[in-house]
């Protein structure tokens, strides 16, 4: 049966970031994922997990300067020493909150960029993100990104990451599959997801076009939760939607979903 993490950044936002973890226990959820930590000292987030009981799957590595727009700074020359300042800050959270998977962001670069020479960079950064992280059982997830919600980003498709995955030379190193990116940029999910299942770490989930919840749009998420459970996937799903209303009051397709798994 699919187990499934609430993105907090994105959900639950009714309440202040410390308080979300209490609102998603209290929404029968296990676990939850976020994209940054670092306002807070690594001690804080864990009691807050701890005291609700909950498991942190994943979050991203430090992106460089969020505010001013920059999407991760992996594919960028030049940023390499404050990339691998990075992943140990990232380190030290995810030790301490018992994380075992972090995203890697590979930045935006501009279109007449030469992407030999950015991919060359990518690939030392996930080495060394790789390199970093394995011997404390910390998996380094890539994820492509579709080109309209983040012009510019290095990573677009499924085929792309996969690449990557396989050049890094690294069995820590997977790819994280969100059906929202992926329906935009490529479509055919059921088939992408079964050609790279081996290879994938991580799920994410929303509707499109709007990235809501996952109960209207394009895309038939019953289905496709079907199929990861007959393929044996035994990874998170992560819930990264934006809520239409109160997050509480858009639960409804979760409890359709469990019942589907306890019925399989």
């Amino acid at each position: 049966m699919p187990r499934f993490a609430a993105n907090i950044t994105m959900m639950f936002n009714e309440v202040p970031f410390p308080q979300r973890f209490a609102a998603a226990a209290a929404a029968g959820f296990k676990a939850v994922e976020f994209l940054f930590p670092y306002d807070y000292a690594p001690q804080e987030v864990a009691s807050w997990l701890n005291e609700n009981g909950l498991e942190n799957v994943l979050f991203n590595l430090p992106p460089g300067d969020w505010a001013a727009g920059e999407r991760g700074i992996a594919a960028l020359p030049g940023r390499e020493a404050e990339f691998q300042a990075g992943v140990a800050r990232g380190l030290e959270y995810a030790l301490a909150l018992g994380t075992r998977r972090v995203h890697m962001m590979a930045g935006l670069v501009p279109a007449d960029a030469d992407r030999r020479i950015h991919r060359e960079v990518y690939l030392g950064n996930l080495r060394y993100a790789a390199a970093a992280t394995a011997a404390h059982g910390i998996e380094v997830l890539i994820e492509p990104i579709n080109g309209r919600d983040m012009p510019g980003y290095f990573l677009h498709t499924q085929a792309e990451a996969h690449a990557l995955r396989e050049a890094s030379g690294q069995a820590n190193v997977k790819v994280q599959m969100d059906f929202y990116h992926a329906q935009i940029v490529e479509g055919d999910l059921s088939r992408t997801f079964k050609k790279h299942v081996d290879g994938i770490g991580h799920v994410q989930i929303a509707s499109v076009p709007a990235r809501n919840e996952p109960d209207d749009g394009e895309v038939n998420y019953p289905f496709l939760f079907r199929q990861l459970d007959e393929l044996g996937y035994q990874g998170w799903i992560g819930c990264e939607y934006r809520p239409r209303g109160l997050t509480e009051d858009g639960l409804g397709w979760l409890a359709a979903a469990i019942k589907q798994g306890e019925r399989a």
